[in-house]
């Protein structure tokens, strides 16, 4: 049942008064009741009785609690005293801490605001009467549920000047409020001397009492901070400004709420806060991606055919134009940070083009496969020496390949046993420089040696090798610049073997059969056959990886 007792007025008077606010949220919709509520409504009648103006209102929404929080600021003025009793269920997260209103229903991180309010606003609020200010909170040990990123209880807070900061279980606290802040002539440092379940923190002066002894006319007002206290305050102003975070900001409103600086703060946190692209940039950090999901955002949007310039699993100008690019192809706000709905999206359409470029690699493979098989039975099948050349000169990593050259070294083999002594080892020496010019000085003595056609088929592989050195080069700096370690390279091996592209021993280890086997996937994909991986050949290999994010 929600109830409310109205024990004082909260209007504004000439003359120093002291005040109190109870909040007593016992009765939760979905969260275990809090009995201690009870006590701290009966903490607020004992306050009157000691000439508190009190307000006291128990079970009240996240609404409720912000309407009575404006009520008292309003009301407040810097020579009052005031007490702000909060008993309830609180909840922590990101940096912060809210009291949450009776309403609220497993809220999550993103929730936290609408269904309760923030502390560090309460202690913002009792900064306004500094050096007479005195902020409680009640706690129970029943616990509610919460959402992702919540927990339960009262996390670190940024106390302002002036203010004590007292907390621990609701009943003590509540009786805390009843007997001793009733008292005159009493210190705060010496209520909580006798109270040694409670913890204090902040504005705990030693020998200046909460309340006077007896009624005395107000004291002095300061006529301002130190130049110590401004160089203070000037520093920590500057260090938010450079932050350039909206948290940052906040924290230094709530140690300064009226600082020197206060009215530029709250502009450029205003501004900060109309900013979509800030509102974008939190939103992404609030998903805490990790450096392993950044890199599959990476591929995806590789893939896709945006490129990050780099699978590096950091977001650099490079990732945050191809997000952008990838947005502006979406009809999304091209703000250059995902959401987490984005990158759902990311992921389901980086899926469906790695299942087409499958299907579309193995399609392609099955009509290499053909036209090998049926040129291999029209040349080398036969088992001639010109048929088993035209077939690996044609296919040189093809299905056959293999088969031709071990048919082909028969050849030699015979060839050499039947070749004269002297035509044999002119031919070994140039095998041994295997140099063009090498094999046309065997030609020249030997045009129709043994060798002759391995000596004109070897040079034209030289020349061709040549011709593309330029390439190679390239295509080598291009893998070397992937900084692949042996676990990769054995990853990426496995990957090749599974596709049934041979690649030798999965060792981490990329020899000649490793390098076939790239040129064999290259072909299969429409890519440059080269031998040598680079970031697009890589993000093929890898495709399918999925990004989760939860559900």
């Amino acid at each position: 049942m929600r109830w409310i007792v109205a024990l004082g007025l909260m209007a504004g008077m000439a003359t120093a008064e002291d005040r109190a606010l109870i909040l007593a949220n016992g009765d939760y919709r979905d969260a275990p009741d809090i009995a201690a509520a009870r006590t701290a409504m009966q903490a607020g009648a004992a306050l009157q009785a000691a000439g508190f103006s009190v307000v006291a209102v128990a079970d009240q929404s996240a609404a409720g609690l912000r309407a009575r929080l404006s009520a008292l600021l309003a009301a407040l003025a810097p020579e009052d005293r005031v007490v702000i009793l909060i008993v309830g269920h609180f909840a922590q997260g990101g940096a912060e801490t809210w009291a949450l209103g009776t309403e609220a229903r497993l809220p999550d991180l993103a929730q936290a605001g609408g269904v309760g309010v923030s502390l560090a606003t309460v202690l913002a609020i009792a900064g306004q009467a500094p050096g007479g200010a005195i902020v409680l909170l009640g706690t129970d040990a029943a616990r509610p549920g919460l959402g992702q990123g919540l927990e339960p209880g009262i996390g670190p807070l940024v106390v302002p000047q002036g203010v004590a900061l007292i907390r621990g279980e609701a009943g003590r606290v509540a009786d805390f409020a009843a007997r001793r802040l009733t008292e005159r002539g009493v210190t705060v440092a010496a209520m909580l001397a006798d109270a040694p379940d409670l913890t204090g923190e902040g504005f705990l002066p030693s020998a200046i009492p909460f309340r006077p002894a007896a009624v005395t006319a107000p004291a002095p007002l300061p006529t301002g901070p130190t130049e110590a206290e401004r160089a203070e305050e000037a520093r920590n102003y500057a260090a938010a400004r450079a932050t350039g975070t909206i948290a940052a900001l906040e924290a230094y409103l709530t140690r300064y709420p009226a600082g020197l600086n206060a009215v530029a703060a709250r502009t450029e946190l205003a501004r900060l806060r109309a900013d979509p692209g800030v509102q974008a940039r939190l939103l992404e950090e609030a998903l805490t991606l990790s450096r392993d999901q950044r890199r599959a955002v990476q591929r995806q949007l590789s893939l896709l055919g945006f490129d990050p310039k780099g699978i590096d699993g950091l977001f650099g100008p490079g990732s945050r134009a191809a997000i952008a690019g990838w947005q502006g192809a979406n009809a999304e706000q091209t703000t250059g940070f995902l959401t987490r709905d984005q990158i759902l999206r990311l992921t389901a359409q980086a899926d469906r083009r790695a299942a087409e470029l499958e299907a579309e690699a193995t399609a392609r493979r099955a009509e290499t496969e053909r036209q090998d098989r049926l040129f291999w039975d029209q040349t080398g099948a036969k088992g001639d020496e010109p048929g088993l050349r035209a077939y690996v000169k044609r296919y040189p990593d093809g299905l056959f390949a293999e088969l031709a050259a071990e048919r082909l070294k028969v050849f030699e083999d015979a060839r050499r046993a039947e070749a004269a002594a002297q035509d044999r080892a002119a031919y070994d020496r140039a095998r041994a420089a295997d140099t063009a010019e090498a094999y046309r000085a065997y030609l020249a003595t030997a045009p129709e040696g043994a060798f002759a056609a391995e000596a004109a088929a070897r040079i034209a592989e030289i020349e061709a090798e040549a011709a593309g050195e330029g390439d190679r080069a390239t295509a080598e700096a291009n893998e070397a610049a992937l900084q692949l370690n042996p676990l990769a390279r054995s990853l990426i091996e496995r990957r090749l073997d599974a596709m049934g592209l041979k690649p030798g021993e999965v060792d981490g280890v990329f020899d000649d059969r490793t390098r076939r086997a790239i040129r064999r996937f290259q072909a299969a994909r429409g890519m440059e056959e080269t031998g040598y991986l680079d970031q697009a050949s890589m993000v093929a290999l890898l495709a399918g990886g999925v990004l989760q994010l939860g559900d």
